[in-house]
C-alpha cells in the first residue's frame, strides 16, 4: 500500500519565505508546517477558502524528546543545581505560547516527552528498584512525583516565578549586592550569554533576558553565523544554548552520546551540557541491557527522573501534533500511522486531481 505515485520530485528552496509563497502558487503539492505564525496567518489565500488546498492537524504519538536552553556545566557557574533551578523560572512559556505561538504548543515536562517512555507521577516499583541503589547520590525529588516546569498567568507580568526564584537562590547563598546577583563563589556579578544563530530566536529569548536582569543578573544575547556557531558549540564555547534531543519509540544506546560521560569530555558530542555523572553512566548501561520492551519502560523513566530534577536544561515547548497542508488531488486512508503522516502511502485521485485543475482555471480566470 505504499510507493504508489509514479514520480516524485523534490524541489528545495534556500527562503523559507519563498518556499511558502511557491506552495500557494501552487508549485508543489505537499507541505509540512513547522512554524505557528505561519500555521496561524500564512494560509489565508483564495485556494484553501475554496477548499483546492486542504489544512490538517493530526495528532501523533511520536516522541517530542526534549527541546530546551541547554547549561554548559562545564563553566563553574552552572555547576550549581539551584542556579539552574532558579533560572527555569525566568522562562514563561504560557506569555509566549498567547502572544508569540498562537497557543500552538504545550509545555516539555520530559526527555521522552509524548511517549510512553516519559516519567509520570510517583515512581513505579520497577523504577524505585532501579533508583534505589543511587539515593544517596540523586537529589530527593527523584524519588517523588515526576518534574512539572513552573507555569506562570501568562500575563507577563506574574511576579510570583520570579520570587520563587529569587528564594531559591537566597537559599542557596546567592545575594544580591547595588542590583546584581553575586556568585557565592566568585564574589563576581552573575553574567549569563544566551548563543544563537537564528535572529528569529531573539523573540522568544529576549522577554526571558529581562525576566533574568530583573533577578539581577546581567544576560544578553549573542547571535552568530552558522560556521561559527557550529565551531563554538563544537568546542563547547558558550553559556547557554537551544539544543534538541530527538528521540526514538524505543530508546538505547543513543542515550551515551547524549547524556554519558566520556561523550561529554569529546568535542563534538551531543552531550551539549558536559553532563558528567557515574549514576547517569550506570542508568544508561541499565537501559541498554534490558531484555525486554516492558523492562525498557521503567529503564528510561529512572533515567529521565533523574535527568530532570538535576535541571540541565530549562524545557522549552512541543507540539504533539503535525500540520500539513496539500493541493486536493490525493486520497488516502482514514487511518494515520502513530508516528505522523506517511504520504508515501497516499495516491492521486484521478477525479480529484481533474477538479482540481479545473477550479484552478476558474480562479485564474477571476483574477
Amino acid at each position: 500500500g505504499r510507493y504508489n505515485f509514479g514520480t516524485l520530485r523534490y524541489d528545495f528552496y534556500r527562503d523559507t519565505a519563498v518556499l511558502l509563497e511557491a506552495f500557494k502558487a501552487g508549485e508543489y503539492d505537499y507541505r509540512s508546517e513547522n512554524s505557528a505564525k505561519n500555521w496561524a496567518t500564512g494560509y489565508d489565500f483564495p485556494a484553501v477558502k475554496a477548499g483546492l488546498v486542504i489544512l490538517e492537524e493530526i495528532p501523533n504519538e511520536r516522541s517530542a524528546g526534549m527541546q530546551g536552553y541547554a547549561f554548559n556545566l562545564r563553566r563553574e557557574k552552572f555547576q550549581d543545581p539551584a542556579l539552574r533551578e532558579a533560572l527555569t523560572y525566568a522562562f514563561d512559556f504560557e506569555w509566549l505560547n498567547r502572544n508569540i505561538f498562537y497557543d500552538q504548543y504545550s509545555r516539555t515536562n520530559s526527555f521522552f516527552e509524548n511517549s510512553v517512555m516519559a516519567a509520570t507521577g510517583e515512581p513505579s516499583k520497577e523504577e524505585l528498584a532501579i533508583l534505589e541503589p543511587y539515593r544517596d547520590q540523586l537529589p530527593p525529588r527523584v524519588f517523588g512525583p515526576a518534574y512539572q516546569a513552573p507555569v506562570t498567568d501568562g500575563s507577563g507580568q506574574d511576579r510570583a516565578p520570579l520570587r520563587a526564584a529569587r528564594k531559591i537562590l537566597a537559599d542557596a547563598g546567592w545575594e544580591i549586592k547595588n542590583g546584581k546577583l553575586i556568585d557565592p563563589k566568585t564574589g563576581n556579578p552573575l553574567t549569563i550569554e544566551f548563543l544563537m544563530y537564528d535572529p528569529n530566536s531573539l523573540r522568544i529569548t529576549g522577554p526571558m533576558i529581562k525576566n533574568l536582569k530583573k533577578l539581577g543578573i546581567d544576560a544578553s544575547s549573542r547571535v552568530v553565523d552558522t560556521a561559527q556557531y557550529t565551531e563554538r558549540l563544537r568546542n563547547y564555547d558558550f553559556d547557554i544554548t537551544t539544543s534538541g534531543f530527538g528521540q526514538s519509540i524505543s530508546p538505547g544506546n543513543e542515550q551515551r552520546e547524549f547524556w554519558g560521560s566520556a561523550a561529554g569530555k569529546r568535542p563534538g558530542s551531543r552531550n551539549v551540557m558536559g553532563i558528567d555523572s557515574p549514576v547517569i553512566d550506570a542508568l544508561i548501561e541499565n537501559l541498554i541491557a534490558a531484555p525486554t520492551y516492558d523492562d525498557l519502560i521503567p529503564a528510561v523513566r529512572a533515567l529521565d527522573r533523574v535527568l530532570t530534577w538535576n535541571f540541565y536544561v530549562i524545557p522549552q515547548f512541543h507540539a504533539a501534533y503535525d500540520r500539513i497542508a496539500y493541493w486536493n488531488k490525493f486520497g488516502h486512508t482514514d487511518v494515520n500511522p502513530s508516528q505522523g503522516p506517511d504520504i508515501l502511502s497516499w495516491w492521486v485521485d484521478p477525479e480529484k486531481e481533474r477538479q482540481l485543475q479545473e477550479d484552478i482555471k476558474k480562479i485564474r480566470q477571476k483574477q
